[in-house]
């Protein structure tokens, strides 16, 4: 689903220049990217977190990716593997990719199936964590045919076999760089996380984690004439307020990602002048992320990162769908988001036809649903209204990163469940801590040192097998991975992954979308995750600054190699 917001104007701009004037590479000079969560690492396969993964997808790319339609497109693969083609097997037990044969890596060497190989096992190494293992569910095996021929070969029937090196967090890294950084040693190499060597339009001169990163056109990049570019400054830090001024009252910067703050905020520094907003729905969802583990500093951190400790408040159903109930989700999008945001009850909003409908009464606050769960669970309201159940109180620590629509939330939130009996202690970290992936951190959204935390993700493309299998068992976050891992409610259910397992090998798209319904069901009826906002995606760019096509389905940054200055 991909809707125009009104308020914000067009999804998409592209201002048109003569040819002539972007015939030469780095033409343009100069741009100023600014994404306020500032980028802590540049390897998507070591962070989950939004920024880093678009911020890699400037230098690193995949095989495949998404184009503003949704739809698939062929990058340095020469077209889509299909059944018709030859590509997808009959059996559909393996796909076969042909890399284009005009690439070469920023350092001027080969781009070959070899390096293909190796981002696979990078990522699916036993021995080490990968924060985009989803993508590689149910491989056997992948193997180079030969320079430019690789198969992916699976344990089961794929008939949607576009997991492995499809879009932004699934891309290719060299295999000569990351040769020794394998398994635990991943997050050691710390020159390849921060300097990778790539395919795409740019390359990194100098990287200032959590703060700066400086590019510059990649001379071997395969078209001549791109990018329009000579170089770029990618700054992160300050917030969504102070972003949005440089663009659109300053003119400092030429692009602002991630413009989370409440509309009127945002029309009023619209009003500079200097730039304008763009806006589209995709699968953006603010919700808040249950843990099922008991997340006490009194245990070992393997203990806390497993079931082996389960929550002593939170393993209730009963509490968890107390804490959706007991939340008004038209008021949050009211005041955090407007015409910008829509009431969520799903984890999958869209597309439409894998949107369920079976959760649709989460739009109506019910408090006194929520008093009588909390009264079946023997949670009894204490002198202070707080529910205290075998001399504990009803207390859980709230955790999220710093912003101010978070904040605001978070108020809210507070206040709706303290009026059932239950008390929440706020707290935020800089969104470069919470979404970097640091595994020395305790205040990262994977180690989820805390009970509650609130953040938004989307998955690329328009398919939610890879995303809905993040929730695997297995996919945990732990020390033994490095804290790498998507399932960070420690959720694991069997039946969820046959399920799962179902919907990898089932092709018709009416039975698909039913079963990744059903998916997407069991997660918000067991309350694991407590949807609250279906956010549209919002960002800026300067009126200089021309090719700009916001995609909700893959990285904003996706088509940055023909961005370009608008002359006067």
């Amino acid at each position: 689903m991909k809707r125009k917001i009104a308020l914000l104007g067009a999804a998409a701009t592209v201002a048109l220049i003569p040819a002539a004037a972007l015939a030469e590479r780095g033409a343009s000079g100069h741009v100023n990217i600014i994404y306020w969560q500032a980028p802590s690492i540049l390897n998507p396969y070591l962070s989950g977190g939004t920024k880093d993964v678009e911020a890699s997808s400037i230098i690193l790319e995949p095989l495949a990716r998404h184009n503003e339609d949704g739809e698939m497109i062929p990058w340095l693969a020469t077209e889509i593997p299909t059944l018709e083609n030859g590509g997808v097997a009959e059996d559909l037990m393996s796909i076969t990719w042909n890399l284009r044969d005009d690439i070469v890596w920023s350092d001027g060497s080969d781009f070959t199936a070899e390096d293909v190989v190796f981002t696979a096992e990078y990522c699916m190494h036993p021995e080490g964590g990968c924060a985009q293992g989803r993508n590689y569910n149910d491989i056997e095996s992948v193997e180079a045919i030969d320079d430019h021929t690789v198969r992916v070969t699976f344990t089961v029937p794929k008939p949607v076999p576009y997991g492995p090196f499809v879009g932004q967090e699934a891309p290719i890294i060299q295999a000569e760089q990351f040769a020794d950084c394998l398994g635990a040693r991943a997050p050691e190499c710390t020159d390849a996380n921060f300097y990778p060597i790539g395919t795409g339009p740019f390359v990194v001169t100098d990287f200032r984690p959590n703060d700066v990163i400086e590019l510059e056109a990649n001379e071997n990049y395969r078209d001549p004439d791109l990018p329009h570019f000579a170089t770029m400054t990618f700054r992160g830090g300050g917030d969504a307020t102070s972003a949005a001024r440089a663009v659109m009252e300053t003119g400092e910067m030429d692009y602002a990602w991630n413009l989370q703050l409440a509309p009127e905020v945002i029309a009023e520094i619209a009003r500079g002048g200097e730039g304008e907003p763009i806006s589209a729905f995709g699968t953006l969802v603010e919700r808040i992320e249950v843990n099922l583990t008991d997340p006490s500093s009194d245990l070992p951190p393997e203990t806390r990162s497993t079931r082996e400790a389960p929550h002593p408040i939170l393993t209730d159903v009963r509490v968890r769908e107390a804490l959706s109930r007991a939340i008004d989700r038209e008021l949050l999008v009211e005041i955090g988001y407007g015409e910008t945001g829509l009431p969520g009850c799903n984890l999958v909003p869209a597309p439409p036809l894998f949107a369920s409908e079976a959760n649709d009464d989460c739009l109506v606050q019910d408090q006194d649903r929520a008093r009588e769960l909390l009264d079946e669970a023997g949670w009894e309201p204490g002198p202070d209204g707080i529910r205290v159940k075998d001399g504990e109180r009803l207390e859980l620590e709230f955790l999220t990163s710093t912003n101010a629509v978070r904040q605001d939330f978070q108020a809210l939130i507070q206040q709706w469940w303290r009026e059932v009996g239950i008390e929440a202690n706020l707290r935020n970290v800089s969104a470069s801590v919470f979404f970097g992936g640091d595994p020395g951190s305790p205040d990262t959204f994977q180690k989820f040192y805390a009970d509650v935390e609130m953040y938004a993700n989307n998955f690329s493309g328009t398919d939610p097998e890879q995303y809905l299998g993040a929730y695997r068992c297995g996919r945990e976050p732990r020390p033994s991975s490095q804290w790498q891992g998507e399932n960070i409610n420690r959720f694991c259910d069997e039946d969820y992954d046959a399920l799962h397992l179902e919907l990898a090998q089932t092709a018709e798209i009416e039975e698909r979308a039913r079963i990744a319904r059903e998916l997407n069901d069991i997660l918000m009826q067991e309350y694991v995750i407590i949807p609250l906002v279906t956010r549209g995606r919002v960002s800026a760019h300067s009126n200089s600054l021309g090719g700009v096509v916001l995609n909700v389905w893959d990285s904003e940054l996706w088509n940055v190699h023909e961005w370009h200055r608008i002359e006067d």
